[in-house]
């Protein structure tokens, strides 16, 4: 299944990397002079800030291991590698780097900035610099000017751990992957049918009842509270906010059977262990539903320091209309007393969204007229929209039919399909200004482990993090392609597993 090669080291580029040749492309890259080569004598320099040093402290991380150079972090010296905090037009992401033959300077106006100017620098590395054993370089990045800001400001990527449970490791490994291509929030789908995966103390039996099984009947898995509290905080070191869902009115089962006075009938439901849809529901006429919901609500908010809150919203097949309209007017202001801001599935729009409220279109390009224009209606009463097409960016959807994993509902999702489309146009009658961004969801139905996570995510979800962040302008399949088929030796090096896809020249690289 796995293209990449096993212990195969990289090798060493012949010239530095240009600067046009990152993932996502750059606003504007002006090559120019001499290369900057790392030595044994390279510092990184940084400022008086906590937030600049552990920039710093990270790079020096990614580096040590494959020059073998000790990299110090200092704030005293000339020459090097410089990171930087001034006033500038960078926003709370953009950078500028400047490269020549005495150092690389990265200029931010925030630490966000800083951080994502170092992925930058990694790119502009050889892929051996991945390596977690010394590797014989030269660590050449090539000498010129980077000034780079995002398109949009939510650049999202969601990880299903509820039809298939992942560690915390694991979610941190995936945290890894997304920072390289400069993704700024992690959408954790913490609540299905198939499992509950996230400690409530007052409702203790969601984790230890509703968490203890997944899809096929393995053994699922939840976060206690310090264990999230360490994903909000490794996401958070990368640079990434966490936004948590919960969903609800539907997707509810895990739920419904831990406690049996959420259901309508008073009797809990057994377990769920399939992949059908749609069937389950809170009891929108209780009130002690919307008791759950507020301490549900009360205790996850409490845990995350991010500004949003998904309440999902999606597929509430078995709940009327008018029941869903009724459950989102009593939800939404519940959110919002906790200080959130509400994101739903678009679904949302179907009910009245609230003020600030984003919904999340995960629609085909086929979805009828008539709910892309309540999307639409929603969008240009204030209503801001993250873009989720699932016959694009829907990363567990199957490649081509022989996909070994993944699901193939929303069709097949080659890598020229899912780069192949503007966020800004997608959608007949948003407001360009509505478009708060894209997110790429990956749903764990068929995945197990983060092997599989990564075959799907690559090379897939560099491109949606393309889309998300650099000028519309600068989107052309016939270039990226190329550009993606030079990042094939950098998930080599970093051990990623991932799909050769036939629609890319991945030459030496593709291995």
């Amino acid at each position: 299944m796995a293209a990449s090669v096993t212990g195969a080291a990289p090798a060493p580029a012949a010239s530095p990397t240009p600067l046009d040749r990152v993932i996502p492309a750059p606003a504007s890259a002006a090559p120019g002079g001499s290369p900057y080569r790392i030595t044994r004598g390279t510092q990184i320099r940084v400022d008086g800030s906590r937030e600049t040093r552990g920039v710093g402290e990270y790079l020096a991380r990614v580096l040590r291991p494959s020059t073998g150079y000790r990299l110090p972090v200092t704030a005293q010296g000339a020459g090097g590698i410089r990171l930087r905090l001034a006033n500038g037009p960078f926003g709370s992401e953009g950078y500028r780097l400047d490269s020549g033959r005495h150092g690389v300077t990265i200029t931010a106006a925030r630490p966000a900035g800083l951080f994502h100017g170092v992925q930058t620098l990694r790119q502009l590395l050889p892929a051996a610099v991945e390596s977690d054993s010394v590797q014989p370089g030269p660590w050449l990045v090539a000498g010129g000017t980077i000034t780079d800001t995002p398109r949009y400001g939510w650049r999202g990527a969601m990880l299903d751990v509820s039809r298939h449970f992942f560690t915390v490791d694991q979610v941190k490994r995936y945290i890894d992957q997304l920072a390289l291509y400069k993704i700024n929030k992690l959408h954790l789908h913490l609540s299905d049918d198939q499992g509950w995966r996230i400690a409530i103390d007052s409702w203790p039996r969601l984790a230890t009842h509703g968490g203890s099984t997944e899809v096929g009947g393995g053994p699922g898995g939840y976060y206690t509270k310090a264990d999230y509290k360490e994903i909000v905080r490794y996401a958070a070191s990368r640079y990434l906010e966490v936004v948590p869902e919960i969903d609800m009115p539907g997707h509810t089962n895990a739920a419904l059977a831990s406690y049996a006075e959420l259901n309508c009938d008073g009797v809990a439901p057994p377990l769920y262990t399939g992949t059908e849809v749609g069937f389950s529901s809170l009891c929108v006429g209780k009130e002690i539903t919307y008791d759950f919901v507020d301490d549900v609500i009360r205790e996850l908010a409490a845990l995350t320091p991010g500004r949003y809150l998904h309440i999902g919203g999606d597929e509430a097949h078995s709940t009327s209309h008018e029941d869903y309209v009724t459950f989102m007017d009593r939800v939404q202001p519940i959110i919002a007393k906790y200080g959130k801001t509400v994101v739903g599935w678009h679904q949302l729009t179907g009910a009245t969204p609230a003020k600030g409220a984003l919904a999340q279109y995960w629609g085909l390009d086929g979805t009828s007229a008539e709910e892309k224009e309540r999307v639409a209606e929603a969008a240009r009463n204030g209503t801001g929209v993250i873009l989720s097409p699932a016959d694009r960016v829907y990363l567990d959807m199957k490649y081509t039919k022989e996909t070994p994993l993944g699901l193939s509902w929303a069709g097949y999702v080659e890598v020229k399909r899912s780069y192949d489309w503007d966020p800004g146009a997608y959608l007949p009658g948003v407001p360009g200004g509505a478009v708060r961004g894209v997110e790429a969801p990956m749903w764990s139905e068929t995945l197990e482990n983060s092997g599989h996570i990564e075959y799907m995510a690559f090379p897939r979800l560099p491109g949606v993090a393309e889309l998300g962040w650099s000028p519309a302008a600068s989107h052309d399949w016939e270039r990226y392609k190329v550009r993606l088929a030079a990042q094939a030796e950098r998930w080599d090096a970093l051990g990623i597993e991932w799909y050769r896809s036939p629609q890319v020249p991945w030459g030496a690289g593709g291995r």
